[in-house]
């Protein structure tokens, strides 16, 4: 609404529209800035130390507002530039002022809140860790009953907390770790329980405080991780310097190998060899392992010398088109950026094949928990012998899964769930040797009840761990596989055999390293094409909106046509790209039906725009006519893929047009009929307690927080016999 204001055309001739129009965005604003303030000025009475800081920022942003509506109260004036009453006309720079001032101030408000959000999290992991002390040193059960109850309620408060700020993080990477030590957090509440009552019921007993004292000190680092997420900073200053994976890796290499189609001057042989090196020495983690295949083990090595030759190659070439820029040096250097690109998809596919093989083999084979069945039965049984066998068996199952998930971080492709792999290599890592202590505790005292419940409680955890390691490989495949990620990929893809009846006497084909080369300009052109449309759908308001929805579609698909081109994502085959073809085709016909409907409401530029509609309904015709067309044969295929290609980055050309002329068309007829958006109500019933308070509907759930309250409302513990 402010930008509207200040980029208004100062007309000689206003109308009265134009006039009521401008009042009513000022009287918005200031509405909007009344509400905005009230709840600022409720959070600073109940934050005495940044009240003054906050009143101040609160007066500031309603005297910009004011000032606002003061310049913008124009319709009742016969002669807006009269001398007795200063407006938007006569004073333009003092809207520009008013604007700075409010935007200024606003901010200000939103960080100071921000401060108090913060310092309550902190506030609620001190009393945290207050209370944890005090349980670390009781001696008696009477005691350990009452500080646990204040423990449970204040682990209630700080979960609450923490899923607000979770909600909040626009860092997926942040989001990811805050999720990973929560999760710590809710298990440990649990393990505390039980590992401290088995502590207090054995006080000699020196398996029983190690696997206490080891439950204490994960919840202590789960907690500072949290605030360290929280403020963004580290422990003495350190740098977080999380380990490149093998899939990160080869997407840096690949965009810089690709990057000497635009320019051969912009990095040097070194830098690239460096970053081979460091993928190679990555590798090392899979051929090393003594859980891969003999078979992923020699493929990786011949993938890797492979990539020595094509770098060694591709630097031949580049260096000779550095001197000499003919034609046939640019066609040789393509193939070689080609073949380099091919060969690290290669690499990519065989590391991602050799972990995720592992990891459902490891999986399924221990689905039963055979070694947690006997721990429990042979500490039941009080024999220590045989409890010392099994507890070597898990040792040795930790080991397997502490490697696969190492591996799996290689290639789960996206920063959240390298993270979610290295929480679940800690969890491994920390939760057996505590199976082993309370496996250990209950051998002996085999009668014990709180013992058997404890080491009950830490199979639980392990068990839950494997159960997460299926969700999070099923997730590291579908990246793989272009389900999910980065970008949106469409998935309205019809199965073969299904839509179309003369597909059984067609052979899917993929293209090969030539066919992609010819194609290669053509398919980065549709991906920049994407990145302009995917960027024009963002400046819409309403995201909703019929027309950018289709558009969104579109681009959706047309980028995975622009992964074909380069033998990646989900279009395996040339028939996958021509079914795609379809229904983009589809798409972009109801987008034109979307256009006529808008034409009906504008009154500007109506032929302009029913002229488009037409075009677009003409193009993505004659796109389906190319994509249904029969091609027999190697060459005639290659053709039909090119014409699909071409004709869809026609289309993807027409749409970048299309969608700024909407989104004019629709805000000028939105300020001509005075249908201006109002402000959305503020939710005074999140922000009623300060910045604490609870919205009906949570976007993630806190953690166990509902086991935790009832947990704590029902405990009971076991007298003594």
């Amino acid at each position: 609404q402010i930008t509207t204001l200040i980029n208004h055309k100062d007309k000689p001739k206003r109308s009265d529209k134009t006039l009521q129009a401008i009042q009513r965005v000022g009287q918005a604003v200031n509405l909007a800035v009344g509400r905005f303030v009230t709840v600022g000025e409720a959070i600073a009475n109940e934050n005495h130390e940044l009240k003054e800081e906050m009143s101040v920022a609160c007066i500031e942003a309603r005297r910009a507002g004011e000032t606002i509506a003061q310049l913008t109260d124009v319709a009742s004036l016969d002669h807006p530039e009269s001398d007795s009453h200063i407006t938007i006309f006569t004073d333009k720079t003092g809207v520009v002022k008013a604007a700075r001032l409010l935007l200024s101030s606003v901010t200000k408000v939103l960080v100071l809140a921000d401060r108090i959000v913060i310092k309550q999290i902190i506030t609620s992991r001190n009393k945290v860790l207050a209370t944890m002390d005090q349980l670390e040193k009781v001696s008696s059960f009477q005691e350990f009953v009452q500080i646990f109850s204040q423990f449970g309620n204040e682990m209630v408060e700080f979960a609450h907390l923490t899923g607000d700020r979770q909600n909040d993080l626009k860092d997926e990477k942040k989001k990811a770790r805050m999720a990973a030590s929560r999760a710590v957090l809710e298990k440990c509440t649990m393990m505390l329980l039980t590992a401290s009552k088995t502590c207090l019921r054995h006080p000699d007993c020196e398996s029983a405080r190690i696997n206490k004292d080891g439950v204490f000190h994960r919840m202590r680092l789960a907690l500072e991780q949290v605030i360290e997420i929280v403020t963004d900073s580290r422990p003495s200053g350190e740098n977080e310097m999380a380990p490149i994976s093998i899939y990160s890796g080869i997407k840096e290499f690949k965009n810089k190998v690709e990057g000497l189609r635009e320019n051969l001057y912009f990095l040097s042989k070194e830098n690239l060899s460096t970053m081979l090196e460091v993928i190679l020495e990555h590798t090392e983690d899979f051929t090393d392992s003594a859980y891969t295949s003999h078979e992923h083990r020699e493929h990786i090595l011949e993938l890797s010398k492979q990539a020595k030759m094509e770098l060694e190659q591709l630097v031949s070439v580049w260096m000779q088109a550095q001197n000499q820029k003919t034609k046939d040096l640019m066609e040789d250097l393509e193939v070689a950026i080609l073949k380099t690109c091919q060969c690290m998809n290669e690499l990519k596919r065989e590391v991602h094949s050799a972990a995720t093989s592992l990891a459902a083999d490891l999986l399924k084979y221990h689905t039963d928990h055979m070694v947690l069945k006997a721990l429990k039965i042979t500490g039941v049984e009080g024999n220590l012998e045989a409890v010392a066998e099994y507890t070597c068996k898990l040792s040795e199952q930790k080991e397997q899964l502490v490697e696969m998930c190492r591996l799996l971080r290689h290639v789960s492709g996206t920063e959240p769930l390298e993270i979610t792999c290295i929480h679940a290599e800690d969890t491994f890592q920390v939760t057996g040797p505590q199976i082993i202590s309370a496996a250990e505790t209950l051998a002996l005292h085999p009668s014990s009840k709180i013992a058997k419940e404890n080491l009950e409680v830490f199979c639980e955890a392990w068990e839950s761990q494997l159960s997460d390691m299926s969700l999070l490989l099923r997730e590291i495949n579908d990246v793989f596989e272009g389900r999910r990620g980065e970008k949106r990929v469409y998935l309205s893809l019809p199965r073969p055999g299904k839509h179309n009846a003369n597909l059984k006497a067609l052979k899917p084909v993929k293209l090969d390293t030539e066919e992609q080369a010819k194609i290669a300009k053509l398919g980065l052109e549709l991906h920049l094409l994407t990145s302009d449309v995917d960027s024009e759908t963002e400046k819409w308001e309403d995201q909703e909106n019929e027309i950018v929805q289709h558009g969104q579609g579109m681009s959706s698909m047309a980028y995975s046509m622009y992964l074909f081109t380069r033998g990646e994502g989900l279009l395996k085959t040339t028939q996958d790209l021509f079914h795609q073809a379809e229904i983009f085709a589809t798409e972009g016909t109801k987008l034109a039906s979307a256009l006529h409907a808008l034409s009906d409401q504008v009154h500007d530029d109506k032929p302009l725009l029913l002229l488009e509609a037409e075009k677009l309904i003409s193009m993505c015709k004659q796109l389906q006519v190319t994509a249904k067309a029969s091609a027999q044969g190697k060459s005639a295929t290659f053709t039909k893929v090119d014409a699909c290609i071409l004709k869809t980055r026609n289309v993807m050309t027409l749409l970048c047009q299309l969608l700024p002329l909407c989104c004019k068309l629709l805000r000028k007829n939105k300020a001509g009929n005075g249908c201006l958006k109002p402000a959305p109500p503020w939710k005074e019933d999140r922000i009623r307690t300060g910045t604490n308070a609870r919205t009906p509907e949570r976007r993630v759930d806190t953690f166990g927080i509902k086991s935790l309250e009832n947990h704590v409302t029902n405990m009971t513990f076991l007298e003594s016999k």
